[in-house]
């Protein structure tokens, strides 16, 4: 498992496994998302594609997005 130390600064150099695996380049950002227990590190520069399904499957009904406006307006107290 690759490790990356954490210097004073607050800084990590990404050991190139990583870097390759997500096709990290110099300037490359990285999105750190909380899952519960962990981050994950997701590259920003990719398609939000990569996302799907990342929280699991919705299992609500679909909503409209004038349902979504009115619950929206609703918690506002603008309606």
């Amino acid at each position: 498992m690759p490790t990356a130390t954490l210097t004073s600064k607050g800084q990590i150099t990404i050991p190139i496994e990583v870097r390759e695996e997500l096709k990290l380049v110099a300037g490359s950002r990285i999105d750190f998302v909380w899952r519960g227990d962990a981050y994950v590190m997701i590259p920003s520069s990719h398609s939000i594609s990569r996302l799907a399904g990342f929280f699991g499957p919705y299992e609500g009904d679909p909503v409209s997005v004038e349902d979504m406006n009115e619950a929206i307006a609703d918690a506002m107290g603008t309606l």
